[in-house]
């Protein structure tokens, strides 16, 4: 993304994009009763002394030799030094933060060096830079040139008992390389079922095959294990042009029993394995280029609750130095000014919640701050800062902390442009709040509901309040899900703490922004809809 103030990258400025997948072997057992639960995260430094976390792959049970499928697709500037800080963890809890789980040892290098290797194993080292046992970790880097994807629908029937009279079943698809098979992709568990049915889900034809369709394809159906010893049920190969006509194919493979050696022949059979289409993904760039600029609609919500404090204070979150600085002020110049270069007309609607507003002194959870409700918005972001400033003595500091009202505001919006069936149109809710949400499960609902529309909604937290309710709603572990029982069709909440970063807003622009750039893809995508100056272009056969 272009930095405040900066214009959009042309073209041929545009950064290559490098794909990493990452495993490892040979990890330290942590855990007495089990082994460890690893997960690894990859951090990122471009300047100074400042890391950034970039992404996390799956954590997985009970394993000392992973092999993550969630990969990291990072830009790659051949004149910049970026620095890349890998970092493994075993999970003991389902908290967010990493500090509380047990340390499995790291790798430093750039991303220069992972490109120029291609492939590349070392050794983990502990803080204090003592080997991590005898742990190491491999970065395999791939350039992404092919956007293809292949859609898949897999279910198998008469699979084989692995305990008792059933078998928890799940697939793994694996690309052929020159050093054997990689782990392109891992399906859900489906448990307690001989005739699974998975989940539809799609691979790209680069990680899947390298782009060729004649190139084998490995899958394997294993039996789900919470110990991590999988059993593995059976195995087959095959081509990506070979799988639309695999409707039934019957396989046998060998197992061998390492207690007794014995050899076991066991066979399933595979019901409609269908490659149903391999069609073009647009990128980021795509819609960025393709005159989708992005029309990003930034609407932004300012917390104006009384747990903020008396303004007048300076012990306010809300106080304004001689400097002209608070937490509020610094997280808008942050995110800001980066997103307001994708918006070409730069005009912001920016909205108030939790206050008593002049004359009638009610409580209200959505009022514009520029106090126009015909006319909302605020040219650029030094609009948006003056408003602030002119509104903040005009109100009293109130409660209770509610979200929903806002967010199923900038939803009506988001809903209305989602039927001219092109990608020219995409929101995003920029909520600034120091504690506790008060009406949770309306605010879950209304998320719920949002994923399901062209908008995301970035979560700033400042102060020193618990906010481990934010982190729940940034559910990148787990789709969120409604108090009905409905689940999120997406992950739309992204959540950064704004202490965490005081001091660089590069570095929280960077990371508050991480990744908005694949939920606008994924949407846009799902619903197959294009760049505008695509719209009339047929899909490549």
């Amino acid at each position: 993304m272009a930095s405040g103030g900066a214009p959009l990258p042309t073209a041929t400025q545009c950064a290559t994009k490098v794909e990493l997948s990452i495993s490892c072997e040979n990890l330290m057992d942590m855990d007495i009763f089990s082994k460890s639960d690893p997960l690894c995260a990859l951090y990122i430094n471009t300047s100074g002394s400042q890391w950034y976390e970039f992404g996390r792959t799956e954590m997985i049970l009970n394993c000392l030799n992973p092999k993550f499928a969630k990969r990291f697709v990072i830009d790659y500037y051949f004149e910049t030094v970026q620095r890349l800080k890998f970092c493994v963890y075993d999970i003991d809890n389902d908290t967010y933060d990493l500090s509380d789980d047990d340390f499995l040892g790291e790798f430093e290098c750039t991303l220069g060096q992972v490109v120029s290797n291609k492939q590349m194993t070392r050794p983990l080292l502990l803080k204090d830079r003592r080997p991590a046992g005898r742990g190491t970790i491999t970065i395999c880097a791939e350039e992404i040139t092919d956007t293809r994807v292949a859609n898949f629908e897999v279910s198998a029937r008469r699979l084989d008992k692995k305990y008792l009279w059933w078998s928890d079943p799940f697939l793994e698809f694996y690309k052929q390389t020159e050093t054997g098979w990689q782990l392109a992709h891992r399906t859900e568990v489906v448990y307690n079922n001989l005739n699974p049915i998975w989940r539809p889900f799609r691979i790209s034809l680069r990680n899947l095959c390298g782009g060729d369709v004649e190139k084998p394809i490995k899958v394997d159906c294993y039996d789900h294990h919470g110990s991590g010893s999988h059993d593995l049920i059976g195995s087959f190969k095959a081509t990506l042009a070979e799988m639309p006509f695999m409707f039934c194919v019957c396989v046998s493979c060998v197992l061998y029993c390492l207690c007794y050696a014995d050899i076991n022949m066991v066979s399933f059979q595979v019901r409609n394995l269908n490659c149903s289409s391999i069609v073009r993904e647009y990128t980021f760039l795509d819609y960025i280029m393709g005159g989708c600029q992005i029309n990003f609609t930034v609407s932004i919500a300012i917390d104006f609750t009384g747990s903020n404090g008396d303004p007048r204070s300076p012990q306010s979150l809300h106080y304004i130095s001689p400097q002209g600085y608070n937490e509020y002020l610094a997280a808008i110049w942050a995110v800001g000014n980066v997103i307001q270069d994708y918006d070409s007309k730069k005009m912001f609607p920016v909205f108030g919640f939790g206050a008593q507003l002049p004359p009638s002194w009610q409580v209200s959870h959505e009022f514009p701050v520029n106090f126009n409700p015909a006319n909302p918005f605020c040219s650029g972001i030094e609009g948006v800062v003056d408003a602030y400033r002119h509104c903040l003595p005009q109100l009293k500091l109130w409660g209770p902390t509610n979200f929903s009202p806002i967010i199923n505001h900038v939803a009506c919006f988001a809903r209305q442009a989602l039927q001219q069936h092109v990608a020219s149109n995409y929101f995003v809710l920029l909520i600034i709040t120091d504690g506790v949400i008060t009406d949770m499960d309306h605010t879950r609902a209304a998320i719920v509901e949002a994923s399901r529309l062209p908008m995301s909604i970035i979560i700033v937290g400042v102060g020193g309040a618990d906010f481990s309710a934010m982190e729940f709603l940034d559910s990148d572990d787990k789709l969120l899900q409604a108090p009905s029982g409905v689940v999120a069709s997406r992950d739309i909440v992204q959540f950064v703490p704004f202490r965490k970063f005081q001091g660089n807003s590069v570095a929280l622009a960077q990371s508050v922004l991480a990744e908005l750039p694949d939920q606008v893809t994924s949407f846009f995508n799902a619903y197959k809809l294009k760049p505008p100056n695509l719209f009339n272009v047929p899909e490549p056969s």
